[in-house]
């Protein structure tokens, strides 16, 4: 036994002898992998192929203007009471005697969502005029984690721009960018909340600018954009591949109600001045003529034997209104406005509507081939119906 024993002794001493010289002396041999298809220990490792951390280069990527942006942008959710009718046969005194007096009234809750902007660090946030309609209750989601509720400044549902604020510390404000300076065919990127999965970027172009007749509203000047829009951006933002504010994303064209390619956002031009006079003022007030205006178009030139091709030809005069007071007539071709010229209707309403009610204005008109010009008292543009 005490010779079994000291074999085993010295074999294992002799084994960690060698042990020790091959992995001092040849320690490839011992941290070469198994080859499973050769069954030799001194097979060949996998070979892989990694890129270096940080190889993506700035050229190639948009993440700096996200990244940028994306703190900025806010999901809104919102809410309301809406009353709805019950059973109708409730209506009937019969029936009634049956099931008693009860209402035939329910209230349910209704929720939607939407985005919006922060556009200074007092707590003002840019959206849209529909994401915030009617609601009840306004809550905001901002990108670091927090929530607050929200309340309405002020709206212009002529634009579909709203204001709301919240109150809360250290409130990321996004740079406002130069709209003007952009040009069909620049990136563009939109973020918001699309269908409620959270916020989300996308990238596209500028397909067009100043496009306008697309909305109910009358004061239109969007930029048309193919980066993808769909229900819950409404009120986020477009910005350029700077980070900058290009415009609040509103609409979108589709049959189907997801993007098609075919969105539009309000340029800040039109925003900053909306939101500004919505802070000071609690609301947006617009320069009115009182004049019914029409599109001079080929048909129409033709018709009447007018050399004009462009301008706004005055279809009716509001009796007692600014227009009328200055003699302007129906069949008048409005040229310009203040010294700038009119080319369409759509041109017209936008330099009448900056415009200081209770100014004078010098607008000239084509009539009987003279141009005469007219000194009109500018009046307060009425409420549209939508916000009666």
């Amino acid at each position: 036994m005490r010779r079994l024993w000291l074999l085993f002794a010295q074999t294992v001493t002799v084994g960690l002898a060698i042990w020790f010289i091959v992995t001092t002396l040849k320690p490839g041999w011992v941290n070469q992998p198994f080859s499973a298809a050769q069954g030799d220990p001194m097979g060949s490792a996998l070979s892989l192929k990694e890129a270096p951390a940080n190889s993506v280069g700035a050229q190639s990527s948009y993440r700096g203007a996200a990244q940028k942006a994306m703190p900025s942008v806010v999901n809104i959710y919102t809410s309301k009471e809406i009353q709805r009718a019950r059973n109708p046969l409730l209506n009937d005194p019969f029936l009634r005697r049956f099931f008693g007096e009860q209402s035939n009234q329910r209230t349910e809750r209704q929720s939607s969502l939407g985005s919006g902007v922060i556009v200074s660090a007092e707590g003002y946030i840019l959206t849209n005029n529909h994401v915030v309609e009617s609601a009840d209750e306004i809550d905001v989601a901002l990108a670091d984690g927090r929530t607050a509720a929200a309340k309405v400044v002020g709206t212009d549902p002529e634009t579909d721009l709203a204001v709301i604020k919240i109150n809360l510390p250290n409130i990321p404000a996004i740079t406002l960018g130069q709209p003007d300076d952009t040009k069909v065919g620049d990136v563009v990127l939109a973020i918001g909340n699309p269908f409620g999965v959270g916020q989300t970027v996308t990238m596209g172009i500028i397909s067009a600018q100043g496009r306008n007749n697309l909305t109910d509203n009358a004061f239109q000047n969007f930029i048309q954009t193919d980066a993808a829009i769909n229900p819950g951006n409404s009120g986020g933002a477009l910005v350029d591949i700077n980070g900058n504010l290009l415009g609040i994303n509103t609409a979108i064209y589709s049959q189907s109600g997801g993007s098609v390619g075919i969105g539009f956002a309000t340029p800040v031009s039109t925003v900053k001045a909306v939101m500004e006079q919505i802070i000071s003022q609690g609301q947006v007030v617009r320069g009115w003529i009182g004049v019914e205006p029409q599109d001079i178009t080929p048909e129409l030139a033709e018709s009447f034997g007018l050399k004009q091709k462009s301008g706004a030809i005055i279809a009716g005069v509001i009796r007692g209104g600014p227009a009328d007071k200055a003699g302007m007539k129906p069949g008048d071709i409005l040229v310009s406005i203040a010294g700038k010229p009119v080319r369409d209707t759509t041109e017209m309403l936008n330099l009448v509507a900056q415009l200081k009610p209770g100014n004078t204005a010098k607008i000239t008109v084509v009539r009987n081939k003279q141009e005469p010009t007219l000194e009109v008292t500018v009046g307060k543009r009425p409420p549209s119906r939508r916000e009666e």
